[in-house]
């Protein structure tokens, strides 16, 4: 390994001068793959929208609000907005969908649009004149997989074909079924629009819309359909923008306070460990183009408190430096050669490095997967971080140290 170190120490710091380039807002990549930044650092909205579960059962609830999300999710992308996030929140009988819109221009059109994505549900009919009753049923538009535009082949009259998904069309047929001769009312946003007798049970799970249906108007639902139809009515219960332009000033912040934390980092390191500590900054900087070309390749979205997770990491960085450091002063001190105490600082510092960076890296993970919004997105960074991290101590200061200190051939002396 040694004899290679050159070789690989100038192969990560290519590696590393390459992902500076690419993490550059303006170097290349750019265009194709533009960094992604959150709502707090571009601007945009937050939207909070309360979910209305009277007519589902509790033990549906949590299916009707996965499901939920995951239509908001589709429509908020048919908007342009980078990485819409949107997560459930619940509290006691309260359910809540929270929409952060990064970057969008036209706020109150999304409002509009999401708010206006159909709620279609299937009612079963009992009673006649003004005794009728509606009785609500499972069968919604969450079980909706396909919608097109067709045209009655009697009157030309356009209408809204639908197909279900398997679990819908069970449904549908068992309903039909049970109700031949009977009407079965058909609601968008509560509003009865077609109430149909049922003449036989229908297989297939396919069913037709007619009602009074413009064109433009059957087209329009048939697009809303097909992004996704609402198994619950949400209505929009707060909203908070973010200019792009205070966005702007905490992005700017934040990277100003990062460059000051990281400066200072290094100074401490010259002043304190001196050699040693020229080694680590080199390492410092290595790993934080890296970590940074990381982020922008796989996409992550930075905001405020991803950036505060990626700031912590490079305090955890020089952290595993400064045990090595130590243990190595340690060995100095024993009478070893600089190359042997290099070699058994790493030995002995190796076990404290990997337990503390193990235990951060749990937490990153539980938090991770157990938490949303902002704490998700500081979650990411710091495990990420933290992994880089680990290898940016142990390989690229070692590298460092093998090539720059081990294999320097003492001075000889004439006797």
């Amino acid at each position: 390994m040694r004899k290679y170190s050159g070789f690989f120490l100038t192969l990560i710091v290519l590696v590393a001068i390459v992902s500076a380039f690419f993490a550059y807002p303006k170097g290349f990549g750019a265009k194709n793959i533009p960094w992604r930044l959150g709502l707090d650092l571009v601007g945009g909205s937050h939207l909070v929208y309360e979910v209305d579960l009277s007519g589902v059962t509790s033990g549906d609830r949590d299916s009707v609000l996965n499901g939920l999300r995951d239509v908001i999710e589709r429509r908020v992308n048919l908007f342009g907005v980078s990485e819409p996030q949107v997560n459930i929140s619940k509290s006691g009988e309260k359910s809540e969908l929270i929409v952060e819109l990064a970057g969008i221009k036209d706020v109150s059109q999304a409002i509009k649009e999401i708010g206006t994505t159909p709620m279609l549900d299937f009612r079963e009919v009992e009673g006649e004149g003004t005794s009728t009753q509606f009785i609500r049923t499972n069968l919604t538009g969450r079980y909706i997989s396909g919608a097109e535009l067709t045209f009655d082949p009697n009157t030309n009259a356009p209408q809204v074909s639908m197909t279900f998904n398997e679990e819908g069309g069970k449904i549908f047929e068992e309903m039909t079924g049970a109700n031949v001769g009977k009407t079965i009312a058909i609601f968008l946003d509560d509003q009865l629009i077609e109430a149909p007798v049922v003449q036989q049970k229908i297989s297939g799970g396919k069913a037709q819309i007619t009602g009074r249906f413009t064109v433009e108007s059957a087209r329009l639902l048939v697009e809303r359909f097909n992004a996704g139809a609402l198994p619950a009515p949400i209505s929009l219960v707060n909203q908070q923008t973010v200019s792009p332009a205070l966005g702007g000033n905490f992005l700017n912040k934040a990277i100003f306070a990062g460059l000051v934390g990281t400066l200072l980092i290094i100074l401490f390191m010259l002043i304190y460990y001196r050699g040693l500590g020229f080694f680590a900054a080199a390492a410092l900087l290595i790993y934080i183009a890296i970590t940074l070309g990381i982020f922008k390749l796989i996409g992550v979205t930075m905001s405020l408190a991803g950036l505060a997770g990626f700031i912590i990491t490079i305090g955890m960085a020089v952290d595993a430096n400064i045990l090595v450091f130590e243990r190595i002063k340690e060995e100095l001190k024993k009478g070893l050669s600089k190359a042997a105490a290099v070699h058994e600082g790493f030995r002995h510092a190796w076990p404290s490095i990997k337990d503390s960076n193990t235990s951060t890296i749990i937490t990153a993970v539980i938090l991770y997967f157990l938490t949303t919004s902002f704490v998700k997105g500081f979650a990411l960074t710091l495990l990420i971080g933290v992994a880089v991290s680990m290898f940016s101590a142990i390989t690229t200061t070692r590298l460092l140290l093998q090539v720059f200190v081990e294999n320097r051939k003492p001075k000889q002396t004439n006797a």
